[in-house]
């Protein structure tokens, strides 16, 4: 059963934990972001000079009606001019730069992840959903950067106005300043409980949106299936509970993020009344002049609303932080076991393969191969046949080291398999396996995708073989065709012809067939027999199989049965023993 990747969590986000995640990523393009910061205090620091000059050409009015320096009034205005206009120029150059930074570290972010998923074990794969995993892929990603190229940049210029405002209010009236000694708790108090309640709505909310999109996936995946039960209105329904569940975690968490606005806007809104008010009063005892309240008041709206801005994203940094959790949390993973430091690379193998007393479990609480013992000898032909759940795929999962058993050895050519590299033990398999894999690209592309120094000749004659040339040279465009997005052009068949033909071009001492021709009708697969000997020849064959037709020729046939061996020998062994191989085979061919 597949799970999410982030399960949910009574415990806090870690934000000084996630920000120390993302500073390395930040620290590649420190010359940049030192640009941009540079930039944005330049750009304030203009901005700021604005509310002063407008103070003194208030002052330069004069009390008395006409006594107007305009001279002084127009030489300040048109210096406020250039001021805002050169302040703009900075605060797009400084958005275009952070747009710069942000794809850039968002770039090898979607790397790291791509690269980290390209390590970790086939054990990962099987625990978490697709769809949950791309959601990570994109829309946590994108979540990142959304707040690296506006959040940061705004709360770097919210930080540079707020002290450069709080300077400049001190500078015009200390006593007015005491107004934000009871408003600035307030506002800190009401944002710490505000957010203390929507931090563990907006993780929610991510973990809902990969669930949705996990579900998706498989659905759309399966849509023939879904059409032949009939099974539309379970569908659309199951689609209806998700989507809900999204929505409503998405709503939750907007809606209780949305309050901390408001709130402090509200605060903002009451200091403003206060300055204005006691400032009033100051005017009237003389105590400061009616251009200094002007810049006060102006002051003070530039140092509450960046306040409410940060307030504002709050909810958005929330988010991000949500989605940047989910993202570290995948890179933390832990990647495939790394080999042995002595582990030697196989070379030139001959293809023994052997299991000794090996017990495994996928779950070490269900144990499904309980002391298998087992022997394929170089050259020869093994099947393994037995009911469905009997573990014959586990087998081949221990051979390629996808998993590692919790007791017993599994060897090739007498070498213990954690003895050698991986990539030197996988490329000593060929793998044809019941679930076709094939790319976006031409058809020669995917032939040739084991071997891509094989010729044009080697291709062709895989091709030929495994019964598809013809096919392939009455397309259009011959091997040039290209395959549509999962080759949703070709049948199932055609799909497992074109895999075994790639296998056909790979040279390695082992062969593994997974059901390799169960897609392929009766008729074809006779023919292919031929091919097919020609393939196994020289190489230690291990067949899975559970039309029987296809082991007969089998040097040695192990059947299974609840993770054990049940029996073993050839097909006509077998047969006269009148076992469990009798049974399954008349069950198949009894007229």
């Amino acid at each position: 059963m597949t799970k999410k990747v982030q399960t949910e969590s009574n415990a806090k986000p870690r934000k000084a934990a996630v920000l120390r995640r993302l500073l390395p990523y930040l620290w590649q393009h420190k010359g940049l972001f030192a640009l941009a910061i540079f930039l944005v205090v330049c750009s304030n620091l203009l901005s700021l000079a604005g509310p002063y000059l407008a103070g003194v050409a208030i002052d330069a009015i004069g009390e008395v009606p006409g006594s107007v320096d305009f001279e002084t009034v127009t030489s300040l205005v048109l210096c406020m001019i250039v001021i805002y206009v050169i302040s703009a120029l900075f605060s797009y150059a400084t958005a275009a730069l952070m747009t710069v930074i942000g794809q850039k570290v968002i770039y090898r972010m979607r790397c790291d992840v791509f690269e980290h998923l390209a390590r970790l074990p086939v054990s990962f794969f099987d625990r978490y959903q697709t769809g949950d995993i791309l959601s990570v892929l994109s829309y946590d990603i994108d979540t990142v950067n959304e707040s690296l190229s506006h959040d940061i940049l705004q709360i770097a210029t919210s930080a540079v106005t707020i002290v450069g405002a709080l300077v400049m209010m001190l500078v015009i009236s200390p006593v007015l300043v005491l107004v934000f000694a009871v408003t600035i708790p307030l506002s800190i108090l009401l944002t710490r409980f505000i957010t203390s309640h929507t931090r563990p709505l907006f993780k929610r909310r991510s973990a809902k949106l990969g669930e949705l999109n996990g579900y998706i996936e498989e659905m759309v995946g399966g849509q023939k299936t879904i059409k032949a039960y009939c099974a539309e209105n379970a569908v659309l329904e199951g689609f209806d509970r998700k989507n809900d569940e999204a929505v409503d975690a998405f709503t939750r968490a907007e809606a209780f993020g949305t309050i901390t606005g408001p709130a402090i806007n509200f605060v903002n809104n009451l200091s403003l009344s206060l300055v204005s008010m006691f400032g009033a009063l100051l005017f009237l005892f003389g105590r400061i002049g009616l251009g200094s309240i002007s810049s006060f008041i102006l002051y003070s709206r530039k140092f509450s609303g960046p306040i409410n801005e940060i307030a504002n994203m709050y909810g958005e940094l929330q988010s991000s932080f949500a989605a940047a959790e989910r993202v570290f949390r995948l890179l933390d993973e832990p990647a495939e076991t790394p080999d042995r430091a002595d582990a030697e690379v196989l070379t030139a193998p001959d293809g023994r393969i052997s299991f000794h007393d090996v017990r495994f479990g996928y779950d070490p609480e269900r144990v499904i191969l309980h002391k298998l013992n087992m022997q394929a000898e170089r050259g020869k032909m093994v099947a393994i046949v037995g009911p469905t759940g009997a573990g014959k795929t586990t087998i081949v999962n221990l051979i390629m080291r996808f998993y590692d058993p919790q007791s017993g050895c599994v060897k090739i050519d007498g070498k213990p398999l954690p003895s050698l590299t991986r990539d030197s033990l996988r490329a000593s398999c060929s793998m044809v396996l019941q679930d076709t894999w094939l790319f976006h690209g031409t058809i020669y592309e995917n032939i040739a995708y084991g071997n891509p120094s094989a010729t044009k000749e080697e291709v062709y004659r895989a091709a030929k073989a495994s019964h598809m040339h013809e096919y392939i040279e009455s397309l259009p465009d011959g091997y040039d065709t290209v395959l549509s997005d999962d080759a949703t052009n070709l049948s199932k068949g055609q799909k497992q012809l074109l895999t075994i033909a790639r296998a056909m071009l790979i040279d390695a001492s082992v062969l593994i067939l997974d059901e390799a021709t169960s897609n392929v009708d009766t008729r074809t697969e006779l023919a292919m027999q031929d091919a097919m000997l020609a393939l196994m020849k020289g190489k230690t064959c291990i067949v899975i199989a559970h039309r029987l037709s296809t082991v007969r020729q089998a040097d040695c046939i192990f059947v299974m049965k609840d993770g054990d061996i049940a029996e073993s020998g050839t097909h006509d062994e077998l047969l006269a023993r009148g076992g469990i191989y009798n049974k399954l085979y008349m069950s198949q061919f009894d007229e």
